[in-house]
């Protein structure tokens, strides 16, 4: 049964204290991405998570769209910011259960967030991911993917072919003003709702140490 062209997806942290929706969802929506950065590895295995969020080649499975399709309806009190170093982007996750959510840019201008698949309830809609989202259009930074990359195709960054539709997607947007409502930012301020918590560096060495570990 194919999905409807657009539609809204529960959002569930893994214990269901953090409940919300991710409104008018579908392929054009956004860009789906697969991306295998050390960085979005390392905030995995900060969060104790990365059995859950990463593939067998490190990669985490991401929506890129706008702010303002997304909802909290419960447990806002439970998001959490940090960020891997200084200037870094904002990863928020819930406090409940470690649960990654997405990471923003850390201005509230600029309308994106890229959800990662731990916090959309596919099941709830009665459809595949790919059928929800679309299937993976970009595999990204594939040269720090783990294990065997024989095979794996992707490139260091966004392809020239999804550089525009990104750039034009967060222009749209902006110039629609997407970027608000956030759950994620105060509307009069400006500022996160959860203060950044910028890792230590010791903090920052046991998550990487934990995912140069697994290596394989």
């Amino acid at each position: 049964m194919l999905a409807p062209m657009a539609q809204d997806i529960p959002l569930r942290c893994t214990c269901g204290s953090l409940q919300g929706v991710a409104r008018g969802m579908s392929p054009t929506a956004g860009n789906r991405a697969l991306c295998y950065c050390k960085s979005c590895q390392a905030f995995a295995f900060f969060l104790g998570r990365a059995d859950e969020v990463l593939d067998e080649h490190g990669g985490s499975d991401i929506f890129q769209t706008t702010p303002s399709r997304i909802q909290i309806t419960e447990g806002a009190d439970q998001l959490r910011c940090m960020q891997l170093n200084d200037g870094g982007l904002y990863r928020w996750y819930t406090e409940c259960c470690q649960t990654p959510v997405g990471n923003t840019m850390s201005s509230a201008q600029i309308p994106f967030i890229g959800l990662l698949s731990t916090i959309m309830d596919h099941d709830a809609t009665g459809h595949s991911r790919d059928e929800d989202l679309g299937p993976i259009r970009d595999r990204v930074w594939a040269s720090t993917a783990r294990g065997d990359r024989t095979g794996l195709s992707g490139s260091d960054g966004f392809s020239y072919a999804s550089l525009p539709r990104l750039f034009w997607m967060m222009l749209s947007n902006r110039i629609r003003g997407l970027h608000q409502p956030s759950p994620f930012f105060d509307v009069a301020s400006g500022n996160p709702r959860a203060t950044p918590h910028v890792l230590t560096v010791a903090e920052l060495k046991e998550a990487e140490t934990r995912r140069d570990a697994t290596e394989r």
